[in-house]
């Protein structure tokens, strides 16, 4: 790609990463003024649309995170304006932020996923939907949003209290799944090239959005102290699921790896189109380990864009 370009930097948002994706924006659009570009950074709030149309910039870098940013609505506003974005487009971005949809689509094709039914949030009051340990999230939010596990000797009661604070009190509806015990991986994906695997090692609980987020409560570990061949399955199932969804520009695939089941113990709990682009991100981690500076990182997503 030659010459400067005007970029549109959309962050924010109403969804529950509102401030996730601001510092994702802020970075990207720092870094993007520092190769050159001419920037607008957009807090998206109802009236984008005119927004944008007014600017008619060249592209809009895409860095909201949760709906509607990464639900396929703001793809189909771009699609309708005729402005290029960066990211997954419609239909790949709506069926990937629904877990149930994505393993619709992936488990066919041999990508492992653990086994989950969706669970109306009131049955929870009443019995458990599986054995426990079990997991709960949300269907299609990100960032480990309203995740819960559930164990024997946890504090959320038998059945689930009705009192008791967790994600069944704000979504009527959930994804219920084993617990698969192990390790946490992940693993980036730019354009048609995985870029290793990171292992999550959460200093307290597990991977949740403060681990996510809050500097010091998550070790990364890179390269992921692992066996090659589980190393290169998480880059080929990665590579796979990106292209399997029909993704485009970043993503990243989060593992759960039991090690006792070797290669079998290996599952792809979901696939992110919008990856967080913060000072503690994963993908921009991975591509500093490979070479790639954050500035170059955010160009070539530009340039998959164009």
């Amino acid at each position: 790609m030659t010459g400067k370009l005007h970029i549109a930097v959309l962050m924010g948002g109403w969804s529950a990463e509102r401030e996730v994706s601001l510092m994702s924006g802020t970075g990207v659009a720092d870094a993007l003024e520092s190769l050159g570009h001419k920037v607008s950074r957009v807090d998206m709030d109802r009236t984008v649309a005119a927004t944008l149309a007014a600017l008619k910039p060249d592209v809009v870098f895409n860095a909201l995170h949760g709906s509607p940013g990464e639900d396929g609505t703001v793809q189909g506003m771009l699609e309708i304006l005729g402005i290029k974005y960066t990211h997954s487009g419609v239909t790949a971005s709506a069926i990937a932020i629904d877990k149930e949809l994505t393993k619709a689509i992936l488990c066919p094709h041999g990508i492992p996923m653990p086994d989950g039914m969706i669970v109306e949030s009131e049955s929870l009051y009443a019995a458990d939907p599986m054995p426990r340990p079990y997991v709960l999230k949300p269907v299609n939010e990100g960032s480990s949003v309203g995740v819960a596990i559930v164990t024997e000797d946890g504090n959320y009661g038998s059945p689930i209290g009705r009192g008791v604070t967790g994600p069944w009190q704000e979504f009527d509806r959930l994804l219920a799944e084993p617990f698969i015990k192990g390790r946490e991986l992940t693993t980036a994906v730019v354009g048609e090239e995985a870029f290793g695997v990171t292992e999550l090692m959460p200093t307290r609980g597990f991977y949740d959005y403060d681990a996510k987020y809050t500097e010091g409560l998550t070790q990364h570990v890179y390269p992921a102290e692992i066996p090659a061949d589980i190393a290169a399955r998480c880059e080929q199932i990665a590579i796979d699921a990106h292209n399997l969804l029909g993704c485009k520009g970043a993503t990243r695939s989060d593992f759960r790896w039991d090690e006792e089941r070797g290669a079998d113990g290996l599952f792809l709990l979901e696939v992110n189109t919008q990856p967080g682009m913060t000072p503690l991100s994963l993908v921009p981690e991975q591509a500093k380990h490979r070479g790639m500076d954050y500035p170059a990182l955010v160009q070539r997503i530009v340039e998959e864009a164009l």
